[in-house]
């Protein structure tokens, strides 16, 4: 069962927000009350083995599960929904729209494209394996992603980051998913994700961009500038494909671009939506 929250009236289109892998939906708090505020009902969810959704009994956690979720959701709200996802989520929406067209009304990716960068995705996996016991306190992980986070500051309210841990028994602090999602037994190692070889399992360029060509309804692509996953040629290669699409590259943002720029973030979307679905 996936678990979510919604804003904004009802009877209104869905936007439905996905996050990030190793993110909950916490992470869209800002952004569904802005959508909520500019006329759209926003719902946001925990992907499937993240916050409060349950687990894969099997520990299955591929971009096919994903989308598969993803369909499900949208066949069940009272009208096709335009999907906001980020990275894992915008993987979802594009999978779930491109290999079975009708199922979404358009498709906002953010920060993802079918070309990503090894670096930038080795970074994040480093991040999210860099502390498998956990932390002592909410301040110590304040501390770890400043550290990822290197064009931002340590972040000096640590309600939001409540949001994205969960407190275990033992008295740890440890990030809200799934240990299976992702772990070094699956990996084999960091080198082997340098190699390709995990990314090329789990993210497949050329499924991607088959998927992006196949998709016939309104897409934005949002960009942070700083990213070090999506890569201006990239972001190209994803407008060469979808030739109706529309594009933003946010300043001073990087893959985090909701959290890093929210305000330029949402001005992007709800523009967006007001101009192609009034």
């Amino acid at each position: 069962m996936l678990r979510g929250e919604a804003w904004g009236d009802p009877c209104a289109r869905p936007v439905v927000l996905l996050h990030g892998g190793g993110q909950t939906r916490h992470s869209w708090a800002g952004a569904g009350r802005e959508l909520a505020l500019s006329g759209w009902r926003a719902i946001a969810l925990d992907l499937r083995g993240h916050g409060e959704s349950d687990w894969a009994p099997d520990g299955s956690y591929l971009p096919d599960h994903f989308a598969a979720d993803l369909r499900a959701v949208a066949r069940v709200l009272p009208k096709p929904p335009v999907v906001v996802g980020a990275s894992l989520g915008g993987m979802a929406a594009l999978l779930a729209e491109g290999e079975e067209a009708g199922v979404l009304a358009g498709v906002v990716l953010v920060d993802i494209a079918p070309r990503i960068e090894p670096r930038g995705v080795e970074r994040i996996v480093s991040f999210m394996l860099a502390k498998p016991d956990g932390f002592t306190s909410l301040d110590e992980a304040a501390e770890a992603v400043a550290g990822y986070r290197q064009h931002r500051g340590r972040p000096t309210d640590l309600s939001g980051l409540r949001k994205n841990l969960r407190h275990d028994p033992d008295g740890r602090w440890r990030w809200h998913w799934d240990p299976a999602f992702i772990n070094r037994e699956r990996l084999g190692s960091i080198e082997g994700l340098r190699e390709h070889r995990t990314i090329g399992e789990f993210h497949s360029s050329d499924r991607m961009l088959e998927a992006a060509r196949s998709l016939r309804v309104p897409v934005l692509l949002i960009r942070g500038r700083a990213s070090d996953v999506v890569a201006e040629e990239g972001a190209q290669e994803l407008l060469d494909a979808v030739p109706h699409a529309r594009y933003v590259d946010v300043s001073g943002a990087g893959h985090m671009v909701a959290g890093d720029r929210n305000d330029a973030f949402n001005a992007a979307v709800v523009g967006f939506l007001s101009e192609t679905f009034g």
